[in-house]
């Protein structure tokens, strides 16, 4: 079967590999959908994970469908639609116990990431994973389940902290940054109760994404503050969530955010922001850098869209088109979300 390996430090490629096939605990899944996000770039163009072993099969945003069980596998049903929760943790620490993988504390010293990320991953024909990570999805769109396993799910845990800050009436969140997790992240913030969202990027086509995907002002940064004071009567965002994390975004913040105001930095945008006593940020801001989430939190994710209250605008490509499809995500040319679909001709 093909696959998009990581074949060497620097360079990705389709390879022919062998159909996996379940040890005991594991099920294969055939791959309907996978997610390609900056994570993969990362990878790919600037050698992050540079201590994984080599070669591995990318793609950490997985939907699919079971085909085959493993000893001493019950369920799911083979046939069955899911996706995975793909963090790795050492599943022996207080936090991998509780089902918190993504903070494992042996994280820095793991041998991978997640699957995808250091292990073999979705984008392939078939994958095979430990059914501990199987979470079900039948019924939803497949290009749609998976972009909840990464970009639904970071931003549904992005979201998560600051819940208590949007139970107030005419609570205001400002999502920075409208890409592949922005825009998902704007029905996450509605269904906790956010009363009003401003969406700020850089480009006209983010902005637009950003409007479909129910924000109620979306503007470029030089618009924000005003944005963000006419919606909250003057006192500034209950919540900033800055999927970017450039220099500029970071610096804008400061601006946006009300006094005691929640501050989330998801992006990896290399910015810096001075934590200081006088400094930028207002008096009793909270700062919190979440990273991917839990598997029982992917579960409520999948319950959202289901309801509909998460949507995401994809763009699909077939296994065959995975190098285009990456030198889109390096152009800034992909709207929403990019996905491979590895049975499309």
């Amino acid at each position: 079967m093909l696959a998009y390996r990581m074949v060497e430090p620097g360079r990705a490629a389709l390879v022919d590999v062998g159909v996996p096939e379940p040890g005991p605990g594991q099920v294969r899944l055939d791959v309907l959908a996978v997610g390609i996000c900056h994570s993969d770039l990362h990878v790919v163009d600037h050698g992050a994970g540079a201590a994984w072993a080599l070669p591995f099969t990318l793609g950490h945003e997985i939907c699919g469908r079971v085909a085959a069980l493993g000893a001493g596998v019950e369920g799911p049903a083979v046939g069955a639609q899911v996706v995975v929760h793909a963090p790795v943790g050492c599943g022996r620490c207080p936090r991998c116990v509780q089902g918190r993988t993504n903070y494992c504390d042996e994280r820095r010293t793991l041998p991978a990431a997640g699957v995808g990320l250091g292990v073999d991953g979705g984008m392939a024909a078939a994958l095979v994973v430990g059914q501990e990570r199987l979470v079900a999805a039948d019924g939803l769109d497949p290009a749609l389940a998976a972009t909840l396993t990464d970009a639904g799910l970071t931003s549904f845990h992005a979201v998560e902290g600051c819940r208590d800050a949007l139970a107030a009436a005419g609570s205001v969140a400002v999502v920075i940054g409208v890409g592949g997790l922005g825009h998902l992240a704007i029905g996450i913030l509605r269904a906790a109760g956010a009363s009003r969202i401003v969406a700020v990027d850089t480009r006209e086509e983010a902005l637009d994404l950003g409007r479909w995907a129910g924000a109620d002002v979306a503007v470029a940064p030089a618009g924000a503050e005003a944005a963000v004071r006419g919606a909250s009567g003057g006192r500034g965002a209950d919540a900033v969530l800055d999927f970017a994390a450039v220099q500029s975004s970071l610096d804008l913040v400061a601006v946006l955010l009300r006094t005691a105001g929640e501050l989330v930095v998801v992006g990896s945008g290399g910015g810096v922001l001075p934590v200081t006593k006088p400094g930028p940020l207002p008096s009793g801001a909270g700062i919190r850098l979440p990273f991917w989430g839990s598997r029982k939190e992917l579960v409520e994710v999948v319950e959202l869209a289901r309801a509909g209250a998460v949507r995401a605008r994809t763009r699909t490509f077939g296994l065959g088109e995975a190098e285009e499809a990456f030198d889109e995500l390096r152009r800034g040319a992909i709207v929403g979300r990019a996905v491979l679909v590895p049975d499309r001709a």
